[in-house]
């Protein structure tokens, strides 16, 4: 698909599930690895992932276009166009798009290392990328202390 014909889809979604035109441009950034799609608040463009479209298919790449879609007219109407306001997520529940793309396999490469912390006092399990400092953080819980249980490393889709 060229950046023309996906122009012309997006100005077909959006008048079709929004009733609204969409007035600005759309294209393929070949540089998103992680995302579907992104809307860019100054220029008012919409960006989206052409491996999402090759690799999940028409239906899949549709809801991407509604989500990046909701994110545009709800920002132009002065609305919540942010993932966690109400408006967006009614909005996006309405149209049909979805929350989250899928992740496609291989697209990121290497390993990161995971680290497991518990509670003390209440026993209650935290999972983390980064490292906490065990001694600036308490459990959000009960208020007891942090301690490491573990450090794993991970290799992503493997």
């Amino acid at each position: 698909m060229t950046d023309e014909e996906l122009q012309k889809l997006v100005e077909q979604v959006s008048i079709e599930s929004f009733h609204r035109p969409f007035r600005h441009q759309a294209v393929f950034n070949s540089r998103l690895r992680t995302t579907g799609g992104r809307y860019l608040l100054n220029s008012h463009r919409i960006e989206f992932n052409a491996r999402q479209l090759n690799y999940f298919g028409l239906e899949d790449f549709l809801k991407i276009i509604k989500h990046e879609l909701c994110h545009y007219h709800l920002h132009l109407l002065g609305l919540g166009y942010r993932h966690r306001d109400s408006d967006f997520r009614t909005l996006l529940a309405r149209v049909g798009g979805s929350r989250f793309c899928e992740v496609i396999p291989n697209t990121r490469t290497g390993s990161s290392i995971r680290y497991h912390y518990q509670c003390s006092t209440c026993e209650t399990n935290f999972y983390r990328k980064r490292k906490l400092d065990t001694a600036r953080y308490v459990c959000g819980a009960c208020g007891g202390t942090i301690r490491l249980i573990s450090k794993t490393r991970v290799d992503h889709f493997k």
